[in-house]
C-alpha cells in the first residue's frame, strides 16, 4: 500500500465486468536455481510491459509475498479477452518467458511449480468497501468514490 489512508468509506469506482487474475510460481527445490531464477525474473518484465501500456486491459496488480515457497501476483483486468489476447501476443513479453518456461519445465522436471487462476466477475456480482484505508485492490486498479449514504450495506449495493 501506498500513500496515506483515505477518510472513511470508499468503494471502487467500477462498475462493469473485471476480471481476476492470480499468478503464482512454488520453488520446489531450492537448489535448483536454473529451474526457478528465471521463472522469478520473468514476471517483473511482463508487469513493466503491461504498466507501460494502457490499453493492455491490466487495470492493477499487487504482488502477494510470504507464501512459503513461493510468491504470487494478483491481477484485475478489463475483460477476459483482453488478458488472452495478451497471454497470446507473439511480441509481448509472455510468450517467450512460457515457452521457456515448458523447456526448463521439462529438463528440470519437478523443480518449480507454477500456478495460474482465472475469475470473470459479471458487473452487480462484486462489490468493495474501504474504510480509512489507502487505495487498495481493485480500488487501487479502478479508483475509488465515497460510499453513498450513511448505513448503506454490502448487501443493499450487491441486490441492485
Amino acid at each position: 500500500m501506498s500513500g496515506g489512508p483515505v477518510q472513511g468509506r470508499m468503494t471502487a469506482d467500477g462498475a462493469g465486468e473485471v476480471v481476476v487474475f492470480l499468478i503464482g510460481m512454488r520453488v520446489n527445490n531450492w537448489r535448483a536455481v536454473r529451474s526457478w531464477l528465471p521463472v522469478f525474473r520473468a514476471m517483473p518484465r511482463m508487469i513493466r510491459e503491461l504498466a507501460r501500456d494502457p490499453e493492455s486491459g491490466m487495470l492493477g496488480y499487487r504482488l502477494l509475498p510470504g507464501l512459503p515457497r513461493g510468491i504470487a501476483v494478483l491481477q484485475y483486468w478489463e475483460s477476459k479477452e483482453k488478458l488472452l489476447a495478451y497471454a497470446t501476443d507473439q511480441d509481448g513479453e509472455h510468450r517467450p518467458a512460457w515457452a521457456a518456461f515448458n523447456r526448463r519445465a521439462r529438463e528440470g522436471k519437478d523443480k518449480v511449480g507454477f500456478w495460474h487462476e482465472t475469475f470473470v466477475v459479471p458487473a452487480g456480482a462484486y462489490e468493495s468497501i474501504y474504510i480509512n484505508m489507502p487505495e487498495f485492490g481493485l480500488g487501487a486498479a479502478q479508483g475509488t468514490v465515497p460510499v453513498g449514504r450513511r448505513g448503506e450495506r454490502a448487501a443493499d449495493r450487491l441486490a441492485a
